[in-house]
């Protein structure tokens, strides 16, 4: 039989009636764009988070784009970010003409490091390739559904005055010291990625702010600049909003959110248990809860085992096979091969495995017995 990656054919027949009922309400209505389940799911989310807004929107990575767009990122800027990642982290910061500035990773939670941080913005001055670029941000990622070490990361900002953007893109669901996901720096964003924790039927992201006067830029930057009404303009936006169908989509999701958030727990402590001696396991800080996006292990011999799983019907997927400080798209930062060790690392040996909270004990038994 066979095992899925990700298994949202599972999770919708659990929920069909629901998912069904609202997307009829909908249609009902007919407000297919910033209809009434926008704000419903807007104060859902915040609340669930525990912050004061939650802005919806087009997808994760303009949920990245628009917090920049908000500080006003530009040429000159440098923001700071893991190389670990998938490219939407970075991408935006280019996109803005601002500068890309990778710093390593801890090697056991894959998520940004915060004394390689503090190294990188107090040497970016001494370097001639980056003297010329001003300190504006940090952008940490929840890698694989593990928040990264925001205290740490939060004082080396504040010391510096640089703003910091949570990407929550994996970790929504969360937590760290008891504060959940989207809720640990002044501004973070997160994606609704059918495959993500919380996912929609498309695609989807949201942005949360305890801050008002941030909230109204972002709201407006949604709409294309929108200020008193529809055809006043008092900024350049982009056109951001997430469909009303998908909000009704993930409302219907959300009610049975908690449920799957402890199922994917058990499942993780399962792999985790059975395959402690034959690989790597992912490690969560003591003051984390991870909500496990993905079941990332390590292994030296990677492609034997992907190879081994594949015969016996058991897809596998690898995030991420090269570090972006080696991407083409990133080649004019003058980034060499060896400059980040750890990410590269991790690059030849991380492997996921199938993970998702319908993943039944017997199918983790398949699994395993094909690692071992």
């Amino acid at each position: 039989m066979t095992i899925n990656f990700i298994d949202l054919k599972a999770q919708q027949q659990a929920i069909y009636p629901q998912i069904m009922e609202r997307i009829q309400t909908v249609l009902a209505h007919g407000q297919y764009i910033m209809g009434p389940e926008i704000k419903e799911l807007e104060a859902r989310l915040a609340s669930y988070v525990g912050v004061k807004h939650a802005i919806s929107c087009s997808s994760g990575t303009d949920a990245l784009l628009m917090p920049l767009m908000a500080y006003g990122v530009g040429p000159g800027d440098a923001i700071f970010t893991t190389p670990f990642t998938f490219i939407a982290t970075a991408e935006v910061i280019q996109l803005l003409g601002a500068t890309p500035v990778f710093v390593d990773i801890d090697p056991k939670t894959f998520n940004i490091d915060p004394a390689a941080l503090a190294v990188a913005i107090v040497n970016l001055d001494r370097n001639p390739k980056t003297a010329h670029l001003r300190p504006k941000g940090i952008i940490p990622v929840d890698l694989f559904g593990q928040p990264a070490d925001y205290d740490r990361i939060n004082e080396i900002a504040r010391q510096r005055g640089l703003f910091v953007l949570e990407d929550a893109a994996q970790s929504f669901g969360g937590a760290y010291k008891g504060q959940r996901a989207g809720s640990l720096a002044e501004v973070a964003a997160t994606s609704f990625f059918p495959a993500k924790p919380l996912g929609c039927y498309g695609d989807g992201g949201a942005i949360f702010t305890d801050s008002d006067e941030l909230a109204a830029v972002l709201r407006s930057i949604r709409i294309h600049g929108q200020g008193t009404h529809k055809y006043d303009n008092v900024r350049l936006g982009i056109n951001g909003r997430l469909d009303t169908i998908q909000a009704a989509i993930l409302l219907a999701k959300l009610e049975v959110f908690d449920q799957e958030v402890s199922a994917r727990q058990e499942v993780a402590l399962r792999y985790s248990q059975a395959l402690k001696e034959v690989v790597q396991v992912p490690y969560v800080a003591p003051e984390c809860t991870s909500v496990w996006a993905q079941y990332s292990v390590l292994s030296d011999n990677r492609a034997a085992l992907q190879e081994k799983l594949k015969q016996a019907g058991i897809p596998t997927a690898v995030y991420y096979p090269l570090p972006l400080h080696l991407q083409g798209a990133f080649a004019h930062l003058g980034y060499q091969k060896g400059d980040f060790s750890i990410s590269e690392h991790a690059s030849r040996q991380i492997l996921s495995l199938p993970m998702h909270p319908y993943l039944i004990a017997a199918d983790q038994e398949r699994i395993v017995n094909n690692l071992s």
